[in-house]
């Protein structure tokens, strides 16, 4: 059935509309990101300045060490742990609905509510809050997505080469090695950028989880800081920079993860 040109024309003016929805904002702060003058309302040229004065900036810098030290500490814990939980998943092959959702918890879950979940535990065990609390929080909801991304991938993976290589005398760690790890790489290192993107845009739980003082702000919680007293030209090319690098992890995360379904 063919739709008329009536039809087509209302669907295409209604994504131009959600469209322009949604990114005419992020447009409009990245292009105050680069304007001389200080107020969002008038264009006085482009300018650099704004970027500089990030880079003598000692809160933001500190920020910026905390999240990259968390985003990386907790993507490599996730990364191994969400691989070998869809590797065990994934073996066993017959698993109930009630372990789909533990697994799956904490991407469903409102971020407030694991907040809050996080911070009792970690206060019934009488943890010192700090950059540690953050990276275990960090663990705790993105070894799902990790899982996920990898378990794509293993939907389609042929175990009977996990089989031949046992016959072969291959040991566990030979054949994991040498023959699954290869096949499920590009899921692996997929599932470990998205969990970069995640951990370095993630606010709440790491608001909740973090203890006092500068030693444990990340930089949303640092930009949160700053945007109380009102939005300036530095916020704008502050998040400029964490959408740029946000953008460019998720991209080689999609294209990697677009090929791990295509195979």
């Amino acid at each position: 059935m063919t739709s008329s040109p009536a039809r087509i024309f209302g669907l295409r003016t209604i994504l131009v509309i959600v469209f322009a929805f949604l990114y005419i904002p992020i447009a409009v702060l990245v292009a105050l990101a680069f304007n001389q003058g200080g107020l969002p309302t008038v264009w006085s040229g482009f300018s650099l300045k704004w970027y500089a004065s990030l880079a003598g900036n000692a809160a933001i810098l500190s920020a910026a060490l905390n999240t990259l030290i968390v985003a990386l500490v907790s993507t490599a814990i996730a990364t191994l742990l969400g691989t070998l939980l869809a590797i065990g998943v994934e073996m066993r092959r017959q698993y109930g609905s009630g372990l789909e959702a533990l697994i799956f918890a904490p991407m469903i879950i409102p971020d407030i509510v694991l907040a809050v979940a996080l911070l009792s535990f970690f206060s019934m065990l009488d943890f010192t809050l700090g950059l540690h609390t953050i990276i275990l929080a960090h663990v705790v909801f993105n070894l799902a997505f990790v899982c996920s991304v990898v378990r794509a991938r293993l939907k389609s993976f042929d175990w009977s080469i996990v089989e031949a290589s046992a016959d072969l005398g291959a040991s566990a760690v030979t054949t994991f090695r040498r023959v699954t790890l290869p096949v499920i790489l590009p899921a692996v290192v997929a599932g470990a950028l998205l969990a970069f993107t995640l951990s370095v845009d993630e606010f709440i739980i790491a608001f909740f989880t973090a203890g006092a003082g500068r030693a444990s702000t990340t930089l949303p919680m640092q930009i949160y800081s700053m945007i109380r007293f009102g939005i300036t030209p530095e916020i704008n090319a502050l998040a400029t920079i964490v959408m740029a690098v946000s953008i460019t992890a998720l991209t080689l995360s999609q294209r990697l993860n677009r090929g791990v379904i295509g195979q």
